[in-house]
């Protein structure tokens, strides 16, 4: 299922709010309600575009969890020792690292600001300068929400 575990306190890489980066760092979290509901979170540093970046998650003491890279055509996660799974996009990955689909490339628009429309997703936008974004899917079941903390 998915890899991320633990409560992510901090993450030293630097990100910024608004429209003009294509790097971002700080705390996310999913939640599936699922049965039994299914809550996960990490500390992130993402960077790129939705058709080629990488995304690393870490845990509270800092060990990295798993990188994503991808570009078109091709993603690859790396978690720990393990050999690099090959998936043919990042949805694909996305999909299979958490159980449930999820909009990577809607999140790097969210990220900018920027109002991106994705069936079944809504995304609130409206404390992004504060640095949080939340995303909240009601379909397909089951609901899932996204949390996302930036770094300062």
């Amino acid at each position: 299922m998915f890899f991320i575990a633990g409560c992510a306190n901090q993450s030293s890489a630097g990100g910024s709010f608004g429209s003009d980066t294509n790097h971002w760092s700080g705390r996310l979290g999913l939640t599936l309600e699922s049965e039994p509901p299914q809550s996960f979170s990490a500390s992130f540093a993402l960077s790129g575009n939705p058709q080629a970046g990488e995304l690393t998650l870490t845990s509270p003491i800092g060990s990295t969890l798993a990188v994503m890279q991808w570009q078109p055509g091709r993603a690859v996660l790396r978690q720990g020792e393990q050999t690099a799974r090959h998936y043919e996009s990042i949805d694909a990955l996305a999909q299979y690292a958490t159980g449930t689909p999820l909009p990577v490339g809607a999140l790097f628009g969210w990220l900018r600001g920027e109002t991106q429309s994705v069936p079944g997703w809504q995304a609130d936008l409206s404390q992004l300068a504060t640095g949080r974004l939340n995303a909240r899917r009601l379909m397909p079941l089951p609901a899932a929400e996204l949390r996302v903390v930036l770094d300062r």
